[in-house]
């Protein structure tokens, strides 16, 4: 047995701010949802405003750095992929568009065939 101590992931303080975060997101949707008589400018504040407690809050937490960096790496990520050309995209839906007529055709003939074989010659329903 190894005698080597475990490390916690987040601390009492973190799970508290999360927490808190998770109800100030709700507390901005249950107010949308409350003042429903009032102007859509003002429920959408109230939403706005929830959300933009429970993102500060959650900012503070190890955890809410953490996913920060990770978005801000997935967009890092993003800019690197290579997309295609208008014209590329076009030709390569073409090729799925066609594929799958193919297919439906395939399908189709290979349903006929089976519903004459067991119908008209096996049974002899038809």
């Amino acid at each position: 047995m190894s005698n080597q101590s475990v490390q916690t992931v987040s601390t009492s303080n973190d799970k508290i701010k999360v927490a808190l975060a998770i109800i100030a997101a709700l507390a901005g949707v249950v107010g949308f949802y409350y003042l429903s008589s009032q102007p859509g400018l003002v429920r959408a504040g109230v939403l706005v405003a929830g959300l933009a407690v429970a993102i500060l809050i959650l900012w503070t937490s190890t955890s809410g750095r953490e996913f920060l960096n990770f978005a801000k790496e997935a967009v890092r990520e993003t800019k690197k992929v290579v997309w295609p050309t208008r014209k590329e995209a076009m030709q390569i839906t073409g090729i799925v568009f066609a594929f799958v007529v193919v297919m439906a055709l395939f399908l189709w003939g290979t349903d006929k065939i089976l519903q004459f074989l067991l119908y008209d010659v096996i049974l002899g329903w038809k």
